[in-house]
């Protein structure tokens, strides 16, 4: 089934609109609603030319810690050769919309819906939007745990198409999941993968785990459990959730119920504040 990605694509509302929405913001989770990337909360950033970005996540103490998450919009010849600023952070790109090149030392990768690049920190990366339209990826930041005795990972480039899904044990297929790295890959301390709910299917339990969680909705909706609320979510939101808040899933249909999924992984937790940059 070929995939479909929900990209925002800004605009402003108008005055005669209501007010009321579904953005919510707890102690436990978020919930940014695709309807709330708008131009008005758009930002930029350093080096980065005819670029604008949504920021959907960011570390908070007391909240997320881990990680960064980002909507870039590039338009057509804009982009960098001065992405990433922090030479601590690593990277993962994944296009929803557009086409664009990407320069990774003498080699060039083109990229399309559907790309997932893994950037190792330190990599020196450059990107353009060599298409007629706006190029839309996702940019996901983390600093990189380092491990004595572990080699750092490679980088990665591939397209959700040519990764098989791994179906979840006892569900005839109808959730399963994306994995762009190998679970068993302990360089790794990041997974960021494609979740995959045919109509019916549930997380039959209310997980509950040590990960943090940027769960932003590519495709369908569903009726997701985050702490003591059930909330409905559709292509183009985003949930937010701090570590061992509680979650389970309902995708009702019609469609299809996907979603881009980034967690912390393969780590002793810290005992002390982290030092330095964490996105």
């Amino acid at each position: 089934m070929t995939a479909r990605y929900f990209a925002p694509t800004g605009g402003h509302p108008p005055q005669e609109q209501l007010l009321t929405g579904r953005a919510v913001f707890t102690d436990a989770y978020a919930v940014i609603p695709r309807g709330t990337m708008q131009d008005i909360v758009t930002s930029f950033l350093p080096f980065w030319d005819r670029t604008r970005l949504w920021v959907l996540s960011r570390p908070l103490s007391g909240f997320a810690e881990t990680f960064s998450q980002y909507i870039m919009e590039v338009s057509p010849g804009g982009g960098s050769t001065r992405p990433e600023t922090d030479p601590g952070a690593q990277g993962v790109l994944f296009v929803v919309e557009g086409t664009g090149r990407l320069g990774i030392g003498d080699a060039t990768h083109a990229l399309r819906p559907g790309s997932y690049v893994y950037l190792p920190a330190g990599t020196a990366w450059h990107l353009t939007n060599d298409g007629d339209a706006a190029l839309r990826f996702h940019w996901i930041r983390k600093a990189y745990s380092p491990v004595e005795g572990l080699p750092r990972p490679e980088v990665i480039v591939t397209n959700e198409q040519d990764v098989a899904p791994t179906p979840m044990a006892g569900t005839d297929g109808k959730w399963a999941t994306t994995r762009f790295v190998d679970p068993a890959d302990m360089r790794h301390d990041m997974h960021v993968t494609i979740v995959t709910f045919e109509p019916g299917a549930v997380i039959p339990f209310a997980e509950t785990h040590v990960m943090e969680h940027g769960l932003y909705v590519l495709e369908g909706k569903a009726v997701y459990r985050l702490n003591q609320d059930w909330v409905e979510v559709e292509a183009g939101d985003y949930m937010w959730l701090r570590a061992f808040c509680p979650q389970a899933c309902y995708a009702g249909g019609p469609g299809r119920f996907r979603y881009l999924l980034y967690k912390d992984v393969n780590r002793h937790m810290a005992l002390r504040p982290a030092l330095g940059s964490a996105g």
